[in-house]
């Protein structure tokens, strides 16, 4: 019941938020990356694309997933640590038909740390990723999860920068891979420290 409760206020909040898009809109065969801490905004905006969304097999992944299936995105239960080559396999083929949203640093972190699964999806499937960073007016903050959650407050504004699209090339070999990774971590890092309200 509680679950009901929580779900159903998220989805009242986020019907309030006035979200503005900088930078091209991405591909329908693409991936949208975002920082774990950053997440209920982007997949709010994209959800009239029907995207996939990669979430977690825990327990909070679950509520997440329930939200997400309100907003009509269908979801990928597993993660990097759980489940990974299932999910990388799926990814893979999903974005053939529809967009695929993910969180490159989740399900545990550390955060604003790119992992693989992003680029590596791209290489094989040679299908274009993109990377949102969001800046939020008002929000709330959990100061105690390890991404420093962010819950935008009623009404506020947002804006979803996103990047241009990158395409990582077939004849990139691991360590190449590696270099990348450090690359677009400090490219993507937040650009501002918002102040905490």
């Amino acid at each position: 019941m509680l679950e009901k409760i929580f779900i159903s206020i998220i989805n009242l909040i986020a019907k309030t938020w006035k979200i503005s898009l900088e930078g091209d809109y991405p591909q329908k065969h693409s991936f949208v990356g975002f920082w774990h801490g950053e997440m209920l905004p982007v997949w709010y905006f994209f959800r009239k694309e029907k995207p996939f969304a990669i979430v977690s097999q825990s327990k909070d992944g679950q509520i997440l997933s329930n939200i997400l299936e309100k907003w009509g995105l269908k979801t990928i239960r597993g993660s990097s640590s759980k489940g990974g080559k299932e999910v990388l396999d799926k990814m893979i083929s999903d974005v053939q038909t529809c967009m695929v949203l993910l969180t490159p640093d989740g399900p545990r972190g550390p955060a604003n740390s790119l992992k693989p699964g992003i680029l590596i999806a791209s290489q094989r499937s040679q299908k274009p990723f993109y990377f949102c960073n969001t800046t939020v007016k008002s929000r709330f903050i959990f100061k105690k999860s390890w991404d420093k959650f962010q819950l935008p407050k009623p009404f506020t504004k947002i804006t979803i920068s996103i990047s241009p699209s990158e395409l990582i090339s077939k004849d990139l070999n691991k360590e190449q891979i590696n270099d990348l990774i450090e690359k677009y971590s400090l490219r993507f890092a937040p650009k501002n420290i918002q102040r905490e309200v």
